[in-house]
């Protein structure tokens, strides 16, 4: 039974292990976070925070100190002193704010998060692949091979295209003029064209018609191409400009001709500037870093792979891991093959060890269960669980798998281990260790680190992961198995309210999957189940008939109760807050019921754009632990009209 929150008290403990009011610049409230700008960051207790009954977790992002309540945000911020909240009415939320590392990693995270699964997908095809070719299941020579290596290559090749969308995103830029853009880089090496050769028409590559000793030009000015198939750098730096550039643009040009102008304007400017500066720059940067670390993995292999493998998951915890994460993808993307990502695995698989080993010795069935799930979870290269609900909390587990990693990437580093491709480490993902070609299988090396690491955090887990006192907590607090009666009781309460519900999509635009929202309170599901939209239109409608419970003045988050007891949560864009209802019409208020499509809000989509604010639009299920949920479409285009998700009730857990 869920803990009853007292919500003044939270917000007054939560005032406390902040540094008191005398430490909060200004504080204001989301549909679910309140939103601290500190004076004092170290000032804050962020592990008491995250143990206060009804804190769901800490975030910080742009300057911000952010605790995620849920939907009961408001009654905590109504919990605090009338001179912090009258305040906050009167200053400019600082969401902008934050050191140079902070928003470097905060764009790297928002450019590549959305496209890790599919990075993991194809580097995982790619390694199975090479498993089929060396046990002599298929020919690389075949065409049925080439297919599928097709389907495996095809992301590194247009990894520029990809690239441009979700940086097109994160800046507030065009995405088709960004893919545009992107394609005609890729367009000179790829596309043959019309070029005089000793006088005579011959079709050829642009970039092979340079690189057989002709000149290139722009307007008379030397161009020097490359090659931009599997690049990173150059395309983001290129977006960023293009979003710089079309900002004024679209203020300056009339609403009659700014749709199609902007992007030839753009276009125009951008595409020769990419290729004559943009371009080569963001190769030679991404080689530079390439090579840094390249050097400092040739002075001492060992040495790197032990640092490697102890220092990633505490780089992941503070996410300044993104900024490597794009030299392993020009590594594989230029050389085929990257000797630093290989240590990673044995972090990974240690964090899972030691939830294993703490699964096999905790008694407590509540804490052995989340061990377990935890442990399972990491096996595939999902660490979240283990670290930030199992290893971390308990210190002794976390700093043994750090160690146990270590040995792990030590092995890896003397055996000059190497991957050949890309994706989350994990026990899928292992193939990625053979290389195509035959010539320098590593693949049992990078199995033997990390296997060493994964079972060398289980025991020492096992046997020095808890304190006398944790094993005294764990004896006393151990149960038998719980009665299943209280559940099923529960669900079949559940059952007579709600047998079927059906939920629209709220707004017209292309349906993405909510691992994919660039926030991690969201894309975690520690709010609840659902999915996210990219919006094409700027109205918002009711899923279905609730009743509005929570209507933010700001008119960017309403929450809908159901009479079934169903809690929708639909937030329009990411950090919106921020915009403090700029652009924003609420059409509905706290207390009124509405029936599925009716109109609950307009938003002005093309200032969000300008401003570089995220449009991103989710619908989630706050309560959705309670109930069976089935997606009803895979990512396409939906409208309003088109069913997304159907609710039914949790099934019994009841044996007949």
């Amino acid at each position: 039974m869920a803990t009853k929150v007292d919500f003044q008290s939270l917000a007054t403990d939560v005032l406390k292990l902040v540094g008191g009011e005398n430490n909060i610049s200004s504080v204001v409230h989301c549909a679910t976070r309140l939103r601290f700008v500190l004076k004092d960051r170290s000032g804050a207790d962020e592990a008491a925070i995250k143990r206060l009954p009804g804190v769901i977790t800490v975030v910080e992002s742009g300057g911000q100190f952010q605790v995620v309540i849920g939907n009961n945000v408001p009654l905590v911020y109504a919990g605090l002193p009338a001179s912090l909240t009258a305040d906050a009415q009167g200053k400019n939320e600082q969401s902008g704010s934050g050191n140079f590392l902070g928003k470097a990693v905060d764009i790297v995270s928002s450019i590549f998060a959305p496209v890790l699964g599919a990075m993991a997908g194809v580097g995982i095809l790619k390694g199975l692949l090479a498993v089929a070719v060396v046990a002599n299941w298929i020919e690389n020579t075949s065409t049925t091979y080439q297919i599928l290596y097709a389907a495996g290559d095809a992301f590194f090749m247009f990894l520029p295209i990809i690239l441009a969308i979700t940086a097109a995103r994160k800046f507030g830029a065009s995405v088709f003029t960004a893919v545009t853009l992107a394609g005609a880089l890729l367009y000179t090496q790829l596309q043959a064209v019309s070029v005089l050769v000793d006088g005579e028409v011959q079709k050829m590559t642009l970039l092979a018609f340079q690189q057989a000793g002709n000149d290139v030009t722009f307007l008379g000015i030397p161009v020097v191409l490359q090659s931009y198939t599997s690049t990173v750098i150059p395309i983001i730096i290129a977006v960023w400009v293009q979003s710089l550039l079309e900002r004024p643009l679209n203020k300056f040009l009339h609403e009659s001709i700014r749709n199609f102008i902007t992007p030839m304007i753009v276009l125009v400017i951008m595409v020769p500037l990419t290729l004559l500066t943009l371009g080569p720059a963001g190769v030679w940067l991404g080689n530079a870093l390439a090579s840094v670390l390249q050097s400092a993995y040739d002075f001492s292999p060992i040495a790197s792979g032990i640092l490697i493998a102890m220092l990633w998951q505490i780089m992941v915890i503070f996410g300044v891991h993104w900024g490597i994460v794009p030299v392993f993808i020009n590594n594989v993307s230029l050389n085929g093959f990257d000797p630093l990502k290989a240590a990673c695995f044995p972090a990974v698989l240690s964090q899972a060890g030691a939830a294993f080993g703490l699964f096999l010795r905790l008694r407590d069935q509540q804490q052995k269960a989340l061990s377990g799930s935890a442990a399972l979870a990491g096996i595939f290269g999902i660490t979240e669980p283990a670290v930030y609900g199992v290893t971390l909390p308990r210190k002794r587990p976390f700093v043994i798998a750090v160690i146990s990693a270590g040995v792990g990437g030590a092995i890896i580093g003397a055996t000059s281990t190497m991957v050949y491709g890309t994706g989350a480490p994990g026990l899928l993902t292992l193939p990625i260790g053979i290389d195509p070609s035959g010539a320098n299988n590593t693949i049992g090396w990078l199995v033997a680190g990390t296997a060493v690491s994964f079972v060398l955090a289980a025991v020492l887990t096992y046997f020095f992961g808890m304190s006398a006192e944790d094993i005294a907590k764990d004896k006393a607090t151990a149960k038998p198995e719980p009665a299943v009666a209280s559940a099923e009781v529960a669900g079949a309460a559940v059952s007579q309210e709600l047998d079927e519900l059906e939920l629209n999509a709220p707004v017209a635009g292309t349906l993405i999957p909510l691992a994919e929202v660039a926030d991690p309170v969201f894309s975690s599901g520690k709010m609840g189940d659902g999915i996210a939209i990219m919006p094409t239109s700027g109205k918002i409608y009711a899923p279905c008939d609730a009743t509005v419970k929570v209507a933010m003045k700001s008119g960017h988050a309403f929450g809908l109760r159901t009479d079934t007891g169903v809690d929708i949560l639909i937030h329009i864009g990411i950090d919106t807050v921020a915009l403090k209802g700029e652009g924003f019409t609420p059409h509905v208020t706290r207390g009124q019921e509405v029936k599925a499509g009716d109109l609950l809000a307009e938003v002005d989509l093309e200032l969000m754009a300008a401003k570089g604010i995220d449009s991103t639009t989710i619908m989630l299920l706050t309560n959705s632990a309670k109930f069976r949920m089935d997606f009803l479409v895979t990512p396409r285009e939906v409208n309003p009209h088109t069913q997304v998700i159907q609710v039914r009730p949790a099934q019994s857990t009841a044996t007949v």
